[in-house]
């Protein structure tokens, strides 16, 4: 069948595939980084986190120090507070002993004091009696009164009388003056016993004034010991809250240097990719423009419906075919992958492609003229499938809701190179084409180019579009 004028490839058009695709990387492609590249921290970042350290490192190392001889002198006090304790201890102890001693004394004050009253109570009793002996001596007859002694009958017995007078007296004298040495000697012992207990009073009352000394060290020594306690603690959490911080500086200069390696890593892989899309798209480039059969086909696609930006009073019915042109499966699968991948960094442009490549963009009102995609030629996404599949003859709507409906679904699990995913209610979002491992091509959105991205599972369909059974 003849091409129709009006479709067939624009003037130019094969001349400058294979150009677009040889610069990619000026208009900003990109492959496969679905995310945005690991942070890549600069070296006097990583320096000034080095320096952190040191400058942290040296503070420890001093908050240690001081703790160490914060701990030494809490010991010393320590020590001194129990040799304190048990001198108050031992004041206690010769406190006892000494008001003991004080207890004694007076008791054995008391017993001297009843004793030199009695003593005083016999002798005058004894000079009682030696009163009335001497009255009885010589007022009263007897054999030892003075009368009988005078009145005696012969001198013999008058002197015997006179013997016996005078043993009495000396006897009742002895009485009196032993009594009168008693009560002079236990006056004595009294008053040696009053000496002792005021030596013991004052031994008692020195033991009391050591007793209050002891435990006044005692607790001089504790107030100190607190003081170097709170001390020591102060410096613990200084030293802990260095430490602390030490780690995280640590963490900080691993965390960036591990930041640093990442991103050499991913940007290491990054060029890997870039330099294997750009190889792909300048390789499919090629084969897309060497395939005069999908250009013909394409235009065949196209001639049966009108643009969609071209909107007349009675446009033609769409003819959308799905019929399945003849060739191996994995050919035709081909051809659709390189036609897509032959648009690699090509700018995004809402209402733009259609089966001939890249067309002007559209107003919407909003997001799309914001970018100006109206004044860029481009692709959008269903535009890009409409590409895509018109080189293998199949005519698509230039509406992802509407391809979401063409062909047959799998299970999104099961996709194979070749098959579209979908995003959205009714796949109205978005769409991609699968080319495998995990990989996907795409017209993402304004501001963006057609590129190769990581499959995104977040709000993916749950089945896929195989256009090529």
């Amino acid at each position: 069948m003849r091409i129709p004028a009006k479709r067939q490839l624009r003037p130019g058009r094969l001349a400058t595939e294979l150009l677009a695709a040889m610069i990619v990387v000026a208009v900003g492609m990109t492959t496969g980084h679905a995310t945005p590249p690991p942070p890549n921290p600069s070296d006097s970042e990583i320096a000034q986190a080095g320096a952190d350290v040191d400058a942290t490192v040296g503070e420890v190392g001093a908050l240690i120090n001081q703790v160490a001889t914060a701990e030494q002198q809490l010991q010393l006090l320590d020590d001194a507070v129990a040799a304190r304790r048990e001198a108050v201890n031992k004041a206690l102890v010769d406190l006892q002993i000494a008001r003991d001693a004080a207890d004694a004394a007076a008791q054995a004050v008391g017993s001297c004091q009843r004793e030199l009253t009695d003593a005083g109570v016999q002798v005058g009793t004894a000079h009682k009696q030696f009163d009335r002996y001497v009255a009885q001596v010589y007022m009263r007859p007897g054999s030892t009164s003075l009368i009988s002694y005078m009145a005696a009958p012969s001198p013999e017995i008058a002197l015997a009388r006179a013997q016996v007078l005078t043993i009495a007296s000396k006897t009742q004298q002895q009485v009196v003056d032993g009594l009168r040495r008693a009560q002079v000697h236990q006056a004595n012992k009294t008053s040696a016993a009053k000496q002792a207990q005021q030596a013991a009073d004052a031994a008692a009352a020195d033991a009391e004034t050591k007793k209050t000394d002891a435990q006044n060290a005692v607790a001089a020594a504790q107030a100190e010991f607190d003081q170097q306690t709170v001390r020591r603690n102060t410096l613990m959490q200084q030293r802990d809250s260095a430490q602390q911080r030490l780690e995280t500086a640590r963490s900080q200069v691993a965390g960036l240097q591990s930041q640093r390696d990442t991103y050499l890593a991913w940007d290491e892989q990054r060029r890997k990719d870039e330099a294997a899309a750009r190889a792909a798209a300048v390789a499919a480039a090629a084969r897309v423009n060497a395939d005069r059969s999908a250009n013909d086909l394409a235009s065949l696609a196209a001639s049966g419906h009108r643009p969609h930006t071209q909107l007349g009073n009675s446009p033609p019915p769409p003819r959308y075919t799905l019929t399945r042109p003849s060739g191996s499966r994995a050919a035709l699968v081909e051809t659709v992958v390189d036609r897509a991948m032959s648009q690699l960094g090509v700018e995004y442009a809402w209402g733009g492609g259609d089966e001939d490549g890249a067309t002007l963009g559209i107003r919407d009102g909003g997001t799309a003229d914001s970018y100006g995609d109206y004044n860029k030629t481009g692709f959008d996404c269903s535009g890009l499938m409409i590409y895509a599949f018109a080189g293998v003859g199949v005519s698509l709507p230039h509406y992802s809701g509407y391809q979401y409906t063409m062909g047959s679904r799998v299970p999104v699990a099961d996709r194979e190179r070749g098959d579209m995913l979908f995003w959205g209610p009714g796949g109205s979002q978005h769409v991609a084409l699968y080319v495998g491992n995990g990989k996907m091509v795409e017209a993402p959105q304004s501001g963006d180019v057609v590129r190769v991205s990581a499959v995104r599972e977040d709000g993916i369909m749950p089945y896929a579009v195989r256009i090529i059974s």
